[in-house]
């Protein structure tokens, strides 16, 4: 953003603004240093996109529009193009009117194995009542982040699918037919259902057994051992490893570590879980793995999701 777009009484926008991740504004403000401001309930910072783990959503490159009306506002956003979220921080009745003169975006749930979307979504705020902030790039194909899909409330054993749905969704590959998956921590067997409903075959560890219902699947194979007991040896390579184990990041990266080392795991994608405080340094330790990304689910509570492919 140039420097005569912020010369005024307001702080200055940054030119990237940040969607944190709900409930965790501290963690996303730690990430990305002291220069962080708030912007309403975004979070605005000088310079490009920073890693941000903590944030449901990027906007890159926003640029303020001088408004005069309502018509003029909606004119300006559609001159760049078509599809747009808001995101109001206040004047909520003058941002409605602006959005009701754009078109319509679909916010329907995302059925899932299905493909994220691809059109591009731009998102945009009213600073103030003739002002706009808007950004036509955004990180998050979806509004605000929210990856919400159409729910199977019968036939997996908790909700904990989602979370990998949206993982698997998100990074735009999945196990199949032929794959082999190893599930860590796998009781009682939402990660082992959506893998086996992929094609995939499945060895689930965890000293707690399966739902019943899961165990009697197809290519389900459980071994009822400590995730951290099992030796990489002692099984055969697989395409993909999962992790959703209750254990500190630490000891988490540990594990990881181990499998890195022998080579016997393709990919991976683990839950880190915090306890307590956020623990900022062993998220730091995992982002630093080469070509692997850290991000904020947005079914993930007070955890973030590490990704790995083709390590």
């Amino acid at each position: 953003m140039s420097a005569e777009a912020t010369q005024d009484d307001r702080p200055p926008l940054g030119s990237t603004v940040y969607v944190p991740a709900d409930g965790f504004v501290p963690q996303l403000l730690a990430e990305l240093g002291a220069d962080a401001a708030m912007l309403g309930d975004l979070v605005a910072a000088p310079g490009p996109a920073r890693p941000a783990a903590w944030a449901q959503n990027v906007w890159h490159d926003p640029v303020r529009i001088p408004i005069a009306s309502i018509g003029e506002g909606a004119r300006a956003l559609r001159a760049i193009q078509r599809n747009w979220h808001l995101h109001p921080i206040g004047h909520f009745r003058r941002a409605r009117l602006i959005e009701e003169r754009l078109p319509k975006v679909s916010a329907r749930p995302l059925v899932f194995p299905a493909p994220a979307p691809s059109a591009p979504l731009g998102a945009w705020t009213l600073l103030d009542p003739g002002t706009i902030v808007a950004a036509a790039r955004c990180a998050s194909p979806v509004p605000d982040g929210a990856w919400r899909f159409v729910e199977d409330r019968e036939a997996p054993p908790n909700r904990a699918y989602l979370k990998l749905w949206e993982a698997l969704t998100r990074i735009g590959t999945m196990p199949g037919p032929g794959d082999r998956c190893l599930d860590l921590g796998a009781s009682p067997g939402g990660w082992t259902w959506v893998l086996q409903g992929l094609g995939a075959d499945v060895v689930a560890v965890d000293k707690a057994p399966l739902d019943p219902r899961i165990a009697a699947l197809p290519r389900v194979e459980w071994r009822g051992v400590s995730a951290f007991a099992l030796e990489p040896a002692s099984l055969p390579p697989v395409d993909w490893l999962f992790s959703d184990v209750a254990c500190y990041p630490r000891r988490l990266l540990a594990l990881v570590g181990r499998w890195r080392d022998c080579g016997r795991a393709r990919n991976f994608v683990c839950t880190l879980k915090f306890q307590g405080e956020t623990d900022h340094a062993a998220a730091a330790a995992f982002a630093a793995i080469p070509g692997s990304h850290l991000m904020h689910l947005f079914h993930n509570k007070h955890e973030l999701t590490w990704v790995l492919l083709g390590g």
